[in-house]
């Protein structure tokens, strides 16, 4: 029972759990845990039939949380998310009927087919945890995360998700595809069963709760407090550089590492840490103009020219 308590082996019996349906992504369950440990949300991005919406289906299954999930479509309205007050002739009153976003993990699949109108209602959610709906706020759980999915070669009938919106997430990432031993292990397993199916709850709503108190008390040196600003800060004066990361992109960063750290069985955060996550939190924040976009410049080409241009702490 005490072993069950620690976070270290809390965040291992996830990832365990996960690693049994999702194959040879032992990579982005790392990420993806760090992202909700560290309280953040995360843009899967990447080819279709990778595992997006699998992996985020089994991490909700991992876990005695609540679960929704919401597939964004061109006709998606606000209150199809947020919900919607009905009149109760009853009482001769309304009465709001919550939507999904009123959840604790929260799928929103192939979000780039909704309308920006449609997009903009999960801004204030993923900010503060609240929603106004009607002239009240609504707070949500403590524990709301939200895994997003999109699929990067699709541009008919889509719309890209704007600044603001890609600065609410904490990070972007892709799956890729596995290598060939792992995928005749998928073909094996899914020959006879649906692994899905079989997924169980392996911790409990107060071990997850735990192990987000646990990544908030990982140290963080102010010497990397200031490797951390001076990487985001030179996102915002590099060339070809329209619009550079937010100080939000800095919090997310340091947060982030902190979790890392954990998993790692460490009670600080290194350098290695910074760098290992530096592209998936930075590059989606990043505008390149039009210019450098033409001449071939990528986002996450360029935060690896930060890392190596940035002298790291000693």
């Amino acid at each position: 029972m005490q072993e069950s308590l620690s976070p270290l082996v809390i965040y291992q019996r996830i990832t365990a759990n996960l690693g049994n349906v999702v194959k040879g992504q032992h990579s982005a369950i790392r990420k993806l845990m760090a992202a909700f440990a560290s309280g953040g949300h995360v843009l899967l991005e990447d080819l279709p039939g990778t595992g997006k919406t699998t992996l985020a289906k089994a991490l909700a299954q991992s876990l005695q949380l609540t679960f929704q999930r919401i597939q964004f479509t061109p006709d998606l309205l606000p209150s199809d998310i947020l919900g919607v007050s009905i009149f109760d002739p009853r009482d001769q009153s309304f009465r709001f009927h919550k939507g999904p976003i009123f959840t604790e993990i929260l799928l929103a699949d192939e979000i780039n087919r909704a309308s920006p109108r449609a997009q903009s209602a999960l801004l204030e959610a993923m900010a503060e945890q609240q929603v106004s709906i009607e002239g009240s706020r609504y707070p949500l759980n403590e524990l709301f995360f939200v895994i997003a999915t999109q699929n990067p070669i699709e541009f008919h009938g889509t719309y890209p998700l704007p600044e603001a919106q890609m600065d609410r997430f904490a990070m972007r990432f892709q799956l890729g595809y596995v290598g060939i031993e792992d995928e005749v292990a998928i073909l094996t397993t899914h020959r006879t069963e649906q692994p899905m199916n079989d997924i169980k709850a392996c911790v409990s709503r107060d071990e997850v709760l735990l192990l987000r108190k646990a990544v908030q008390a990982v140290r963080i040196s102010e010497e990397l407090k200031h490797y951390i600003v001076r990487l985001v800060s030179t996102t915002r004066q590099f060339a070809g550089i329209q619009m550079g990361a937010s100080p939000r992109a800095s919090l997310a960063l340091m947060k982030v590492s902190q979790a890392l750290a954990l998993f790692d069985g460490l009670e600080f955060v290194t350098p290695q840490h910074i760098q290992e996550i530096a592209v998936a939190v930075l590059a989606h924040r990043l505008k390149i103009d039009s210019q450098a976009r033409f001449s071939g410049m990528e986002a996450e080409n360029v935060v690896t020219a930060i890392l190596q241009k940035v002298p790291v702490p000693v």
